[in-house]
């Protein structure tokens, strides 16, 4: 039993957030240096994103005997993604309604400078830039294409069996390199509470306490529904990927924990095809956890304010963020922009509002990176049971 624990990668990943907490508590100036190590280990992970992307796709689309299958996944994959995320939309929104996490004294609370994200606030999503600069998606359209033409090549098996051979060094190369997550969890973990402190949630405890407990009852009840619907239980599927979901709490990102979330659905059931194509897609368009974090941060901000908000003008929120919130990918402090965008075409809730969270943002960072996670976990399932996949959950 000791044995199993101590060569278990959860067990290593779990001690390194515990001792980058403490690390972070009593001596910040030190934790601070260990930033650069956390992001040396999620730029060594982004490596591997691209490629297995790539490989993931091209050999799904090419393992088709049916070419219709892959326009079927993806327009059941964007259908599943609007539904649910406006489903994440308005539960935030209830639940900031219920809890007035923003009932609370203004001169109590930290204020950061928010005039980088005000700045580039706008009244759209910006296609344009959300594609050239989300390396995903543009990963994603090249490997259709590829797909797609390697498909009618006359020495397609050929070419299938090097890119199989390939697939399986780049998989075996990150299993080596996923040993390094304790690292990057601790230094991910130790370098934010380093920079930001426990301290700075006391005054906005009830806002972070508020999205993470709206988090857990979307996970639960929401994703457990829609695979209860389909006879699997999410309880099985949280701890199927609890090594993933522990990487994303250390290191705030979930990007880190994308090539090995795609092989562990694959290795479950979910065909590559499937895979390919809902897990990048998600990661772009099915932000669950964004998603909550928008909408119960737009409420606090009009509850800050003192802002009366009518039924009509929840209604348009919702819809504002249905847009808005699918341009909260790929660019660093994306969410704060969005939310500009959002207030901005509001009109009544003041922009300036968000620098009262930039210094809690760091931790709910966590919340939103694991939920998409999971979200997008359970889209791939989802949709590949929708196919007639024999996914088994162990």
């Amino acid at each position: 039993m000791h044995k199993k624990l101590l060569t278990n990668l959860t067990f290593w990943v779990l001690i390194a957030i515990i001792c980058g907490i403490l690390l972070g508590h009593f001596f910040p100036a030190t934790a601070v240096k260990t930033e650069s190590i956390g992001k040396a280990f999620i730029s060594l992970i982004k490596v591997f994103i691209a490629p297995i992307i790539f490989l993931t796709i091209v050999l799904g689309i090419c393992g088709m005997e049916d070419m219709k299958k892959a326009g079927r996944i993806g327009v059941k994959a964007l259908l599943y993604f609007e539904v649910v995320t406006t489903f994440a939309l308005a539960i935030g929104v209830a639940v900031a309604l219920l809890v007035r996490p923003g009932k609370i004294d203004k001169t109590q609370l930290q204020v950061g400078d928010a005039s980088k994200y005000t700045g580039k606030a706008g009244t759209g999503v910006d296609w344009g830039g959300l594609l050239s600069s989300n390396l995903t998606l543009q990963v994603l359209i090249a490997a259709l294409v590829a797909g797609i033409v390697l498909n009618y090549l006359p020495k397609k098996d050929r070419l299938v069996a090097g890119l199989t051979s390939v697939s399986k060094i780049v998989f075996l190369a990150l299993k080596y390199v996923m040993y390094l997550a304790p690292v990057g969890a601790f230094a991910g973990m130790a370098s934010t509470i380093g920079k930001f402190g426990l301290r700075t949630l006391v005054p906005l405890a009830q806002l972070v306490g508020s999205i993470y407990l709206t988090m857990i009852i979307f996970v639960l009840v929401v994703l457990g529904a829609i695979l209860r619907y389909y006879q699997l239980s999410i309880f099985k599927f949280l701890k199927y990927i609890q090594e993933e979901i522990l990487l994303v709490l250390g290191t705030s990102s979930s990007e880190p924990a994308l090539p090995a979330l795609m092989s562990k659905l694959e290795t479950i059931g979910c065909s590559k095809s499937t895979v390919g194509l809902v897990v990048p897609t998600g990661y772009s368009f099915n932000l669950d956890g964004t998603s909550i974090y928008l909408s119960m941060a737009v409420i606090f901000l009009a509850q800050l304010y003192d802002v009366h908000l009518s039924t009509a003008e929840i209604i348009s929120i919702i819809g504002i963020l249905m847009i808005t919130s699918k341009g909260a990918a790929g660019v660093t402090g994306s969410g704060f922009i969005v939310l500009a965008s959002t207030l901005t075409a509001l009109h009544n809730i003041p922009v300036e509002g968000l620098a009262f969270l930039l210094g809690v943002d760091k931790f709910m960072s966590e919340a939103r990176a694991i939920t998409n996670l999971i979200g997008n976990g359970v889209a791939t399932i989802a949709i590949a049971k929708s196919e007639k996949e024999v996914v088994i959950i162990p």
